[in-house]
Parts: C-alpha cells; sequence; structure tokens
C-alpha cells in the first residue's frame, strides 16, 4: 500500500504567493531591516523556526512576539479570505480514496491555520491524518523529520509514500526522508531547484495524472 502526503502551502491551497509578498514586504524588512534576505531562503519552514533562523544567521531588529503577532494576523486573513483550493483537489481525494491509499496533509504550518483551510474547503475528515511540523521532536525543512514522522503515522514506509511539494526547502525534506516527490511549480518560488524531485507538474491536471501514475508504480 501507497499513501500520499500533501504539502499544505502552495499546493492544496495558493497561499504562497501571498506569503512570499509578505516576508519580502513586511516581515523580512521588520526582522532583518540591514540585511537581502531571500524568501526562499526560508519556504517551507514552520514561521516560528523562521523567527530562530533569522536570530541565528543574521541577528533581528524585532522580538519573537511581535513576530509572531504578525504572522498569526496575516495568517487569519489570509486563510479566511483570500486563498483558492487547488483545482480538482476533492475530486483526487476521492480517486484515492477509491483506491484505498491513505492520504495525509503534512505541513508545516501550525493545526490552527491548517484547520482554517480545511474547514473553509468542506475538507475536515477527507484526510486520514492532519499533521503539522509543530507536533513532531525535530527539525523543520529541509530536514526529512517531518515526512519521516508523517509517513510512520500513516503506517507506510517512507519509500513507498508520495510527498507534493512546492518549495526547495519541502522538495529537499521529502527526497532525504526518502519518499518519491512530486514537486508542483509556482510562480512563487522563481527558479529553484527541482532536480530532487521525481516529477515535475506545472498545472493541478499535471500534478494529479502525476500521482494516480505513481501510486499504481508504488
Amino acid at each position: 500500500m501507497s499513501a500520499v502526503l500533501f504539502d499544505m502551502d502552495g499546493v492544496l491551497v495558493n497561499s504562497e504567493d501571498y506569503w512570499v509578498e509578505f516576508q519580502r514586504e513586511e516581515i523580512l524588512p521588520a526582522a532583518v531591516p540591514d540585511e537581502d534576505v531571500d524568501v526562499a531562503e526560508v519556504s517551507g519552514m514552520n514561521y516560528a523556526e523562521i523567527y530562530d533562523y533569522l536570530e541565528e544567521e543574521y541577528g533581528t531588529e524585532i522580538s519573537r512576539e511581535e513576530y509572531i503577532q504578525q504572522f498569526k494576523e496575516a495568517a487569519e486573513t489570509l486563510y479566511t479570505e483570500r486563498v483558492e483550493l487547488l483545482e480538482g483537489t476533492h475530486d483526487l481525494l476521492a480517486e484515492l480514496d477509491e483506491r484505498g491509499v491513505p492520504t495525509a496533509v503534512v505541513s508545516s504550518s501550525p493545526h490552527d491555520w491548517i484547520g482554517m483551510v480545511l474547514e473553509r474547503f468542506e475538507l475536515e475528515g477527507e484526510f486520514d491524518r492532519v499533521i503539522s511540523a509543530e507536533e513532531i521532536d525535530g527539525d523543520s525543512k529541509p530536514e526529512p523529520d517531518v515526512f519521516e514522522y508523517a509517513a510512520d503515522e500513516i503506517g507506510v514506509p517512507a519509500d513507498d509514500a508520495v510527498v507534493v511539494e512546492d518549495s526547495e526547502n519541502g522538495i529537499e525534506a521529502a527526497d532525504r526522508a526518502g519518499t518519491i516527490v512530486v514537486a508542483y511549480r509556482i510562480d512563487a518560488h522563481g527558479d529553484i531547484d527541482y532536480s530532487p524531485a521525481d516529477r515535475v507538474a506545472d498545472t493541478p491536471a499535471e500534478l494529479r495524472e502525476a500521482v494516480l501514475e505513481l501510486v499504481e508504480e508504488a
């Protein structure tokens, strides 16, 4: 039996466009005003761990509390009002369910943010597991910890799990975990390294085709 593990931001919902803009225009200039930090450097990481990373690498000009509050306020607006669901998500999940393939959301976002998305798009109960990186005792992407944990939780070997990811850190994390990787290419990330991926999809239709083909092969 194989399983499909879906990242949320940039895959299930088109939130990465908004997050990239928010980080580039607001949070990074506030946190590290004297540094030119590429958003790709922190994409895919848990937002709280981004602060720790910035503090360690560059030093920050705002407090952790202020930083987290800005992210939380942005998240509520983003997930309840602005994002759109990946076209064909309900149909793909239904087809995987018919084939007996377990599915999970595996996200660096906290559970309450994931819950906003699941509720808004009527996806509650549609996944076998909903996993946030916040619940594991491990490192954030690009470390493989969250995908190793997710595969174990859903009951399949990591090399028998298909991961759908969009960010460079996420793709690297899934590859390092030994999973089969479908990279979903989005404009928000620009020219990133897709070489670790087994497949690269440019549209929702290509993503669906790749996932279903890989599930058959696994």
